[in-house]
């Protein structure tokens, strides 16, 4: 391993040379954009970088990784800052360098159902130039992420359960190494078996071993027929019990999303949300018949009214079908309009389907003993859960981070995972040992052939 030492600063004539590969347009040591790149949207306390550098082109993220490089000088990498764990924000000052500026679409391989990309450009963005052509890229993180976070957490989502996470959808990458080389990783065949698979390795590896700069993804076709399905349950067993009987049924959702009865009442709260302020799945399901998707859910219904549920609601509208899935999206408008003037501390962790019961009763056991409010939503469907504590003050922040801590250990105790979509960044580095034991020794041995001197994204993963 290597010895982490002191890391370089951007001095003055750092920064001219910085500007000299940059352009003087293209970097900014000003405090006020120093601090908007500080911190994502995450509870975590930000970090100041010695200076803002808005990338144009590969060669200029080589050309600064080598200057870097040459100097020890931190890199952190920047998409949009839509990160909840910390993942980008620079925790040893040095360089934070902005992809914001490289979101173009490279080229459409519509007819290969492909994409190649620049990192900066953002997923919604993205898919409204796809849809002429009758093509999206399916993970959905809800936000406006970009493409190039996206791949550095392997973000996921709402339709993970039948299209998989970031990482299922990226074929190749174009990648700049700490030493500034520039190579290209995988290819554009949906199959490849030759050779270690290092477009995947980088993918979730938070900016810690490589930067991309060009992203070839899978896309899939825009189905015509979409039914959401909404099943409400007295019981949180029940509702928990519909989970794993969908996903069982041989169906196929395209969303499977479960919220409780107290974040069903925290929806409520946003404008034209009028939801059962009890345990319910949201579903949705894609066909390229009607009539497949009016069997479906005849069987959806039967299933989920064999196990409880109090209703099953279904819509074909494609305007109330986007409705439910907005208040989905916008929990957090609706958070804040419900606990003004408080922070939130979420949680993410995932296990496997058949253990979703255990680690929700665990949970709720929890919420019991603290009497404090926590909200609970997740894709269900991929084994995945959400929580959202409020606090107020240094007090109650021990007692949610205590009973996060709690969660995590569960989640990992069921053969889960201490993070299903938002990446270990500075949030869950204190779980990484336990999750993944003598494997976290290798993974910080790849880290150091890939990035010798410890510069991409320090303190993250693998914490001080």
């Amino acid at each position: 391993m290597i010895a982490r030492g002191t890391f370089g600063i951007v001095d003055a004539a750092i920064a001219e040379r910085i500007a000299a590969i940059a352009g003087a347009d293209n970097c900014s040591r000003a405090r006020a954009e120093r601090e908007l790149h500080s911190v994502d949207q995450s509870m975590h306390p930000p970090s100041l970088p010695d200076i803002v550098v808005w990338a144009r082109s590969a060669a200029q993220v080589s050309e600064i990784m080598r200057l870097a490089n040459a100097n020890r000088i931190p890199v952190t990498a920047w998409g949009v800052g839509t990160s909840i764990e910390g993942n980008p924000i620079p925790l040893h000052g040095g360089i934070l360098l902005s992809f914001e500026r490289m979101n173009e679409i490279v080229a459409i391989h519509d007819e290969d159902f492909q994409v190649t990309v620049q990192p900066g450009i953002g997923y919604k963005d993205l898919n409204e130039t796809l849809a002429r052509y009758g093509l999206f890229f399916p993970p959905d993180p809800g936000a406006n992420a970009t493409i190039g976070g996206m791949i550095a957490n392997n973000a996921a989502g709402i339709r993970t359960v039948k299209y998989g996470a970031t990482r299922d959808n990226v074929l190749a990458l174009q990648i700049v190494l700490a030493d500034g080389r520039i190579i290209r990783t995988g290819s554009r065949s949906v199959k490849q078996s030759s050779g270690y698979d290092l477009a995947h390795l980088i993918t979730g590896s938070e900016g810690t071993l490589a930067l991309v700069t060009e992203a070839t993804l899978k896309l899939a076709p825009i189905t015509q027929h979409n039914i959401a399905v909404q099943a409400v349950f007295d019981q949180v067993a029940d509702a928990v019990d519909a989970v794993v009987a969908v996903r069982g049924s041989g169906l196929d959702p395209v969303a499977l999303e479960f919220i409780d009865s107290h974040m069903a009442a925290m929806m409520n709260s946003s404008p034209n949300v009028s939801l059962a302020e009890s345990p319910q799945l949201f579903m949705e399901f894609h066909a390229a018949h009607a009539e497949t998707l009016e069997r479906t859910m005849a069987f959806i219904r039967e299933i989920c009214q064999d196990l409880g549920a109090t209703q099953v609601l279904a819509t074909a509208d494609n305007k109330e079908r986007l409705a439910l899935w907005y208040a989905r999206h916008h929990v957090f408008e609706s958070f804040q309009r419900l606990h003004p003037g408080q922070r939130a501390y979420l949680n993410d962790v995932a296990v496997p389907i058949s253990a979703y019961p255990d680690l929700i009763a665990c949970i709720d056991e929890l919420r019991i003993e603290s009497g404090l409010p926590a909200y609970l939503l997740g894709h269900a469907g991929d084994g995945n859960i959400h929580i959202i504590f409020p606090f107020d003050d240094e007090a109650e922040y021990r007692i949610v981070d205590a009973m996060n801590a709690r969660v995590v250990e569960k989640a990992i105790e069921l053969g889960g995972t201490a993070t299903g979509e938002h990446g270990v960044g500075m949030g869950k580095v204190d779980f990484m040992a336990a999750e993944h034991g003598e494997a976290l020794e290798l993974m910080r041995q790849i880290k150091d052939v890939f990035d010798p001197r410890g510069i991409l994204n320090p303190g993250k993963i693998f914490g001080a």
